[in-house]
């Protein structure tokens, strides 16, 4: 197994699509980001994909099965919160009014887990490290930069997070919009804001950013390999520019041009 980067506990740690066409989403995922991708053996849910770059383990990918599919599981991303211990963290976030999807659950030997729903409906999910830590590529291109909370509720979204994971809330005016950094200690792990009437019906939900070099020229190449855009690319004055997009499945994630030091 490549080397792997060392993460602290309340810090995410690990990014997974769950897709209704492994091989569409590979090959979409590969062209446009660079990522190599490589089957491993995952015991009942047959092969799981490590999305590599560079030698290093950034991600991962499976196919959701029938079950899953029966459920209306859509495709979709989760992002994985590094903890010391996954059954604590789970009792606790149920105490504090999550849902228990799946777990806690041991993941061969590499980890144990579990998927949860906060009180708003956001799916995350856990990690407790025993052989994997996570991503072996903590920056630059291909990796997970950020994850961002869209919740129907802040203040209760807040309240849960921090009783959970101990994140302090920092909350920035950013126009007309409120914008809340979630820091543990001095670190800026993740943002949250409330659900605008420009998303739709989208439920709560955890946003994965992925860095990369050129925004437009990434969105203009999801598009010609069968992507959708969910929000063209758009500025955050003296930080850089995004864009929403969703795979040919559907799974939702954006993707992050850092805006060059002058």
């Amino acid at each position: 197994m490549p080397e792997t980067a060392i993460h602290a506990p309340g810090k995410f740690c690990w990014m997974e699509i769950a897709t209704t066409d492994k091989e569409a989403a590979k090959k979409f995922y590969s062209e446009l980001i660079g990522w190599e991708m490589k089957d491993t053996p995952a015991g009942d849910i047959g092969t799981y994909t490590m999305m590599n770059l560079g030698g290093k383990e950034v991600g991962g990918l499976y196919q959701l099965n029938q079950e899953q599919l029966s459920q209306n599981v859509p495709p979709h991303w989760l992002n994985y919160v590094l903890v010391e211990d996954a059954d604590t963290a789970t009792n606790q976030a149920e105490s504090l009014g999550a849902q228990i999807l799946v777990g806690p659950m041991d993941v061969m030997d590499v980890g144990r887990m579990s998927v949860l729903k906060d009180p708003q409906g956001a799916v995350f999910a856990v990690w407790q490290a025993k052989t994997h830590q996570g991503s072996g590529a903590p920056s630059g291109p291909g990796t997970s930069c950020w994850v961002e909370l869209a919740t129907s509720d802040t203040d209760a979204a807040g309240k849960f997070y921090s009783g959970l994971f101990g994140w302090k809330l920092d909350a920035q005016q950013m126009g007309d919009m409120t914008y809340t950094m979630f820091k543990q200690g001095e670190v800026s792990v993740g943002g949250m804001m409330a659900l605008t009437p420009e998303m739709g019906e989208a439920p709560p939900n955890w946003l994965t950013y992925i860095a990369v070099e050129d925004c437009d020229a990434t969105v203009a190449k999801a598009e010609s390999i069968g992507g959708k855009v969910c929000a063209p690319p758009m500025d955050i004055p003296n930080m850089g520019r995004f864009s929403v997009l969703a795979d040919p499945t559907g799974a939702v994630f954006a993707v992050f041009q850092f805006a060059q030091a002058e």
